[in-house]
Formats: structure tokens, C-alpha cells, sequence
């Protein structure tokens, strides 16, 4: 999944970059308000970190400003502050969970997990399409009950079609979802992706949609 952290403490925001790319997210990294809002309104967000004391735009007037021109992308704000009106003025502009620095990482990637699954409809932790299980926390594939080794680019590719379930993705917006600034991209890198996971887990799973993209299905009829 890809995100973007808000944070203009370097020390910080390079740990928290490095954590939670080790817990398997995509993270583009900016370091003030003007620039978080910018990306928030142009780019494909699963969600965002956002620190509340930001150069050039406070984190709340940011999350006024999204909220305001309609982006929905699910916010949780990371701040050091903890008086109970700042927590509460940020709930009531429109995030969705609230952090108080220091957060453990694991902490952080399960509230940044459970965010995403709901923004997805997706109550329970762990994704099931026909007999394919996803569990996100422990980044493991079963099939039909056994369980299935996947690249990490192949598990991210699956955790987003099942998260998308029915709706048709197309090769940029499967890019756009799973890379961050500055990663490469081969121009035929979703398609191995999907060729491999066929391979794996069955050739029924992932419909391709000619001249459109990719769709899961939730049982294996045409899409």
C-alpha cells in the first residue's frame, strides 16, 4: 500500500519511513504542509501520516483544505501534542485516528492497516476472495487452506485487488498504488506480476478486463 508521511523532523521521518516500509508499505515522504496538501489532492494515497507542526501549512489547516476539496483519503495524524482540544479539533476536521509521538511502528502500521481496510468496506483484518485468505499484519497467502509463497511486489499487487474486489484496475492506477517516488517501474512489470500470480494461486483469480485492466472477482466467472 502506498502512503504518504508528513513530517518535517528528519530523524523521525527516517525511522518512520524505514518502519514502515518494513512492514510492507509504499511511503512517499514530505517535509511541509504546502507540499502534503499538494500530493494529498493530486496523488492515489491508500492513506496519510500527518504531523500537525508543519512548516509552510499547519497539519490542521492541511486537513481542512483536503477535506474541504473533497479528498477522502482515511488521515492519522502523528503530533506531539496532547492537549485533548488539539485531538479533538483534528477528529472534528475530519481524521480518522489520532497518535501521540512517540508511537511504537508496529503500533502506527496496524492503525495505518485497519484505516485502509475500512476505507475499503473491509471490517475484518484478514481479506478472503473465493478460497484465497490474505492476512495483512502477517503478510501471508493461503489457498484453499495451504499456505502460498508470494514475492513482496506479488502480495502487495494481491492485497490491492482484493481490497478492490470487483472493480477494475488498470495498469497505471496498480503502478500508481503500489510505487513510491523515485522506484523504478518496468513498463511490463504489473503484467509479470499477474502472470506469476496465476501461476500460484489458479488462472481464474484475476480477469483481464482487454483495453481496461485487471479485476478480481468474487467467484470465478467472467468479470
Amino acid at each position: 500500500m502506498r502512503i504518504l508521511l508528513a513530517e518535517d523532523d528528519t530523524l523521525l521521518g527516517d525511522g518512520l519511513r524505514a518502519g514502515l516500509q518494513q512492514c510492507g508499505f509504499a511511503v512517499d515522504w514530505v517535509f511541509d504542509g504546502k507540499a502534503a496538501e499538494q500530493a494529498l489532492v493530486t496523488g492515489p494515497y491508500a492513506a496519510v501520516v500527518l504531523d500537525l507542526s508543519l512548516p509552510g501549512k499547519d497539519g490542521l489547516l492541511v486537513l481542512a483544505s483536503i477535506r474541504k476539496a473533497d479528498v477522502k483519503i482515511p488521515v492519522l495524524i502523528l503530533t506531539a501534542r496532547d492537549e485533548v482540544n488539539d485531538r479533538v479539533r483534528g477528529l472534528d476536521l475530519g481524521a480518522d485516528d489520532y497518535v501521540v509521538k512517540p508511537v511504537d511502528i508496529l503500533e502506527l502500521a496496524a492503525r495505518l492497516r485497519a484505516l485502509i481496510r475500512r476505507s475499503h468496506g473491509q471490517p475484518q483484518e484478514c481479506l478472503a476472495v473465493q478460497d484465497i485468505v490474505l492476512d495483512p499484519a502477517a503478510r501471508s497467502v493461503h489457498k484453499a487452506g495451504e499456505q502460498v509463497t508470494l514475492s513482496a511486489r506479488e502480495f502487495d499487487l494481491l492485497h490491492t485487488l482484493m481490497l478492490n474486489t470487483g472493480r477494475v484496475l488498470s495498469r497505471e492506477q496498480l503502478e500508481q498504488k503500489l510505487y513510491s517516488w523515485g522506484q523504478e517501474v518496468e513498463s511490463n512489470a504489473i503484467e509479470v506480476h499477474v502472470h506469476w500470480l496465476r501461476r500460484k494461486l489458479g488462472n481464474t483469480l484475476i480477469q483481464t478486463v482487454r483495453g481496461v485492466g485487471y479485476v478480481l472477482m468474487r467467484t470465478s466467472g467472467s468479470p
